[in-house]
């Protein structure tokens, strides 16, 4: 090796998401705000604030569980300092009755 060159050291580091057991755990509250309302009533989604270190496989299989339902899709974002997920239901299902049943409408 010539002098005054370093030697690169390749590591590979893959991040596991810690896993969570419990779904209360996860499923911290549901966001109700007039942007979500619009959201349930148009776009049949529902915003719940979750757990930080939760994935998506994680949320998505937690609110399945709570809530008898199955989701299309799933978005994540981090927002002053909480986890977002807005959750799309499949069309069988409506945001609309969930949101009644947790008292959001």
């Amino acid at each position: 090796m010539a002098k005054g060159k370093k030697s690169k050291k390749i590591t590979s580091r893959k991040f596991k998401s810690p896993l969570i057991e419990d779904k209360y755990k996860i499923v911290i509250k549901a966001l109700v705000t007039e942007k979500t309302i619009k959201m349930i009533q148009e776009e049949n989604k529902l915003v719940f604030i979750v757990n930080r270190k939760a994935n998506k496989h994680q949320i998505k299989r937690a609110i399945e569980e709570l809530f008898d339902v199955e989701i299309d899709k799933i978005n994540t974002m981090i927002s002053k300092g909480y986890k977002k997920a807005i959750v799309k239901l499949k069309p069988e299902y409506l945001a609309i009755d969930i949101a009644t049943n947790l008292g959001i409408l």
